[in-house]
């Protein structure tokens, strides 16, 4: 028995490059930082002051305000970035049985800013109380389950944690949910990292750049690396099954091929970047599974991580799958690091790229450093791209890397 086809057929992107796929798609092409001070809270004290926030985005236009006094501002973009998808996708929700649609998304961390809040009310006063609602706002899978309610999705519900994989391992797991029987499942995800607490504790990696400088504070793969600067926001997107998708006349904007995930089997430590073995496998095995060689490959999103021994371990190891030709691209520098969002927000950049026929730069890169020697896309480039490989790396070990093709050039 052949096993069901999956392919994206909604895009819902909230990110600092805009809210939507063509603002997100034009920010990219236009190549300028969407860096700048955090205004989400008063930095002044912290080693790292920039960060990528979510331009002029109204919770109330996406939230109802009993879910909003329910939920952290990670699960707020995750509803408008699901809504996004839903209406890019023109699906008809209401027409479908609800046990055949799911959700599958990704989390580093869960909601920062409303849990720090109830802790500052629990120890402000002597008879200090959190809200009935911190024991789920904060939780992984708070906007899993939220999403899930809201449009009555009951399915195989996921929430996938792999710190930044994890936006990869989700769409993984739609299509093994899809083969199982579902329709349509969203994939995906957001991040709301930006508050005190929650940069407190992602200054203990020791991997953020401290750089004032939003134009240079994030270099993935230059000779200026030093770190990468954190960032809110994501992307969604609608996972269906091919013959749901079909019979509803829905535009496809790509199909998921194949993936793979690895463990480096050692924990993050400052100076160690990882196994080129355990990133090269993860690229083969993402290709063997979905039947496609490395010369197939027209483009490669990078996990980019800006960490000098970590971009060249990645470097290496696409120099030894795919060849020092392949082109290799990423707005990271540009946007910032969302995690588990920015791994998923990198697929929905593959499938624009795709729609238009057309790699965006990477801006800024005219130096890589010593071991990042890759075939850069300095410049914004009409070619035709009907397959990428996207990769994710997270802290401590994980590795996934995800192939997704032009649709009506699948087989």
């Amino acid at each position: 028995m052949t096993a069901a086809r999956a392919v994206i057929t909604g895009i819902g992107v909230i990110a600092p490059s805009g809210i939507g796929a063509d603002a997100h798609w034009k920010s990219v092409l236009d190549g300028s930082s969407r860096l700048g001070r955090i205004s989400r809270f008063d930095p002044s004290s912290y080693p790292v002051t920039l960060a990528g926030e979510v331009p002029d985005f109204d919770p109330d236009e996406y939230v109802s305000p009993r879910l909003k006094v329910a939920t952290d501002r990670w699960t707020w973009h995750g509803f408008a970035a699901t809504q996004e998808a839903l209406e890019d996708s023109t699906i008809d929700l209401s027409g479908m049985d609800p046990y055949e649609t799911a959700v599958a998304l990704a989390s580093s961390s869960g909601g920062n800013e409303f849990g720090q809040g109830e802790l500052q009310a629990l120890w402000a006063e002597p008879d200090g109380a959190v809200s009935v609602y911190q024991s789920i706002a904060w939780f992984y899978a708070a906007s899993v389950g939220q999403i899930s309610i809201l449009h009555q999705l009951k399915g195989q519900c996921s929430v996938l944690v792999a710190e930044s994989a994890g936006g990869l391992d989700s769409f993984a797991q739609a299509v093994r949910t899809i083969r199982r029987g579902t329709k349509a499942v969203l994939a995906g995800g957001t991040e709301g990292p930006l508050s005190p607490y929650a940069l407190t504790c992602q200054l203990s990696t020791r991997r953020l750049s401290t750089s004032t400088d939003p134009a240079t504070a994030y270099q993935p793969f230059a000779a200026g690396a030093a770190g990468y600067v954190v960032s809110e926001g994501g992307a969604v997107l609608l996972v269906e099954d091919l013959d749901h998708a079909l019979e509803r006349g829905a535009a496809i904007h790509g199909e998921v091929l194949g993936w793979a995930a690895t463990h480096d089997g050692r924990a993050s430590r400052p100076g160690d970047g990882g196994d080129v073995t355990q990133v090269a496998r993860a690229m083969r095995l993402a290709l063997e599974r979905a039947d496609r060689s490395a010369a197939d490959v027209d483009v490669v999103f990078p996990d980019a991580v800006g960490v000098p021994e970590c971009d060249r371990v990645e470097a290496a190891a696409i120099r030894e799958v795919l060849g020092e030709d392949v082109p290799v691209t990423t707005q990271k520098g540009q946007l910032g690091r969302m995690y588990q969002g920015g791994a998923a927000l990198d697929v929905a950049t593959a499938l624009q790229a795709m729609r238009y026929d057309v790699l965006p730069a990477t801006p800024g890169l005219t130096d890589p450093a010593p071991g990042c020697e890759l075939n850069f896309v300095t410049e914004q480039t009409a070619q035709r791209t009907s397959l990428a490989l996207v990769n994710a790396r997270g802290y401590d070990g994980f590795n996934t890397s995800l192939v997704v093709g032009r649709y009506e050039e699948a087989v």
